[in-house]
């Protein structure tokens, strides 16, 4: 039988599924996966972690529950990210770990896993990259699979007006890509993709421990202290936060207390560069956007720009107004979402795969 012909057999199945699956956008982050379903909103956002037996290399534990373990396994069970820098390193993990969350988004409905999936990735993605993660939402049981840069759905999850013909612009800081864009007609003017992120500041804060106080710690503990005093501008009232780990002098439990200056120190190389790419974004504007953006502001989205005074460190550094959008976290999986709610005249937001396959 010709391809022509089992295509059009598959059309009708195609359809069906179409009128009863679901249709999900999802924010396949570094640090965290979110789903959106539509008509729903969000209904998952759990870490992006894997606990796989070395052995079967089965999934022990997906999400949260993997992430838990994480650095508490015996030695047959690795708990793993299988995406780093915002993109796929580990195919055949994030392929079950896809599955598992498409399957999460269908555990009350009646209708067959077999969705139609929007996913957010890095606008610096190369064209391997892009097709890793496309073969692996298909593998994991997708009817139909679509890409959007993470830019441009965190700017429709926030609101922005992209589609109109004055410009808007939106930094996204995730778990592993800091992305930065100009928007304008309903396309990308400019973008930087920078690979300084939330996890880059959690290694920024092992890695001060390690040299200032000899003491080894973890990145939950590092993630916990950014969290609680991460900071990226004075604060109106200073914290502290205990460190615990190992004494790599002694190699005994030990704890230390840290104070938000010295986190910010820890965090300064971070900020520093993520500040200067934006920069480098608004020197590259042109000057009629510019003047856009003088009265809309800059627009922070992602995990990553919750980090205390960061917007006001920005707005210092800018001299332009700069604002947190509605749950940032989740700007993401709602913009992906939104292109579901309004495929037929979104669609154009989308961007095309390459015909191949990835090498796995």
């Amino acid at each position: 039988m010709s391809l022509d012909w089992r295509r059009q057999l598959k059309r009708p199945v195609d359809w069906l599924l179409g009128l009863f699956s679901l249709d999900i956008g999802i924010d396949l982050g570094t640090a965290n996966t979110l789903v959106s379903v539509r008509g729903k909103g969000i209904v998952i956002n759990e870490p992006s972690w894997v606990a796989i037996d070395k052995k079967t290399k089965e999934p022990k534990a997906i999400g949260a529950g993997a992430k838990e373990i994480a650095g508490r396994t015996p030695s047959n069970i690795v708990a793993i990210r299988p995406l780093r820098d915002g993109v796929i390193s580990e195919f055949e993990i994030t392929e079950a770990m896809l599955e598992y969350f498409i399957g999460r988004a269908h555990e009350n409905s009646l209708l067959p896993p077999a969705p139609r999936v929007v996913v957010g990735i890095p606008s610096g993605v190369t064209e391997v990259e892009k097709r890793a993660v496309y073969d692996a939402t298909l593998a994991a049981g997708a009817r139909e699979a679509h890409l959007i840069e993470e830019p441009m759905a965190a700017a429709l999850g926030a609101g922005l007006p992209v589609a109109e013909p004055r410009g808007s612009m939106i930094v996204d800081i995730g778990g592993g890509t800091t992305e930065v864009a100009v928007f304008s007609m309903g396309g990308i003017v400019l973008s930087r993709s920078l690979r300084v992120a939330g996890d880059e500041m959690d290694q920024d804060i092992i890695q001060y421990a390690r040299n200032k106080y000899n003491l080894l710690i973890g990145e939950r503990m590092a993630e916990k202290a950014k969290i609680a005093i991460g900071s990226a501008y004075p604060l109106w009232e200073e914290k502290t936060f205990t460190l615990r780990g190992r004494n790599l002098v002694t190699g005994l439990p030990e704890s230390i207390e840290i104070s938000s200056i010295e986190t910010r120190e820890a965090l300064a190389n971070s900020t520093n560069t993520i500040i200067a790419s934006i920069r480098d974004a608004i020197d590259e504007t042109p000057p009629e956007i510019i003047a856009d953006l003088m009265e809309s502001g800059v627009c922070m989205a992602g995990g990553g720009s919750q980090l205390q005074g960061l917007a006001e460190r920005l707005q210092d550094e800018l001299k332009i107004r700069v604002w947190l959008a509605e749950d940032p976290l989740t700007c993401v999986a709602r913009g992906a979402g939104r292109i579901l709610e309004d495929y037929d005249n979104l669609k154009e937001l989308l961007v095309g795969v390459e015909r191949g396959s990835t090498n796995r």
